[in-house]
């Protein structure tokens, strides 16, 4: 792939990342078992989606100028592996939360690796 081909595709994938985490509140009312913790009313979930819609205005600029914001970029890949992990191991251990396991923790993991392999440079020769 080409520096110009992996620049457009780390621009686009960080439109949609951004994107996502807009619809970080919708989701948790179609489907909570899978999208917000606990259950009931929680301080927690607004707390969560204000951290992602800020997380998702600050990744949509950094789609306009990605090696300007790199670690940006990679402060979100690894926290959304630790947070997916995190998410994980209590989705295995609280059976309430094992939606989970098939909702937020794979979207975490899938926006990392992309977002990380988008950024590796290719080795020079």
């Amino acid at each position: 792939m080409s520096d110009a081909q992996r620049s457009l595709l780390l621009r686009v994938a960080l439109i949609v990342i951004g994107l996502m985490c807009f619809a970080l509140y919708p989701l948790t009312l179609v489907w909570p078992s899978g999208w917000a913790w606990g259950h009931g009313h929680s301080h927690y979930l607004m707390m969560i989606v204000g951290l992602y819609l800020t997380l998702g205005v600050f990744l949509l600029v950094a789609s306009g100028n990605p090696e300007a914001h790199r670690s940006l970029i990679w402060f979100t890949i690894w926290s959304s592996v630790v947070h997916a992990a995190i998410m994980g191991v209590q989705s295995v251990t609280d059976p309430m939360e094992r939606g989970h396991l098939i909702a937020d923790v794979p979207a975490l993991l899938a926006a990392a690796i992309v977002l990380a392999v988008l950024m590796r440079r290719p080795k020079r020769t």
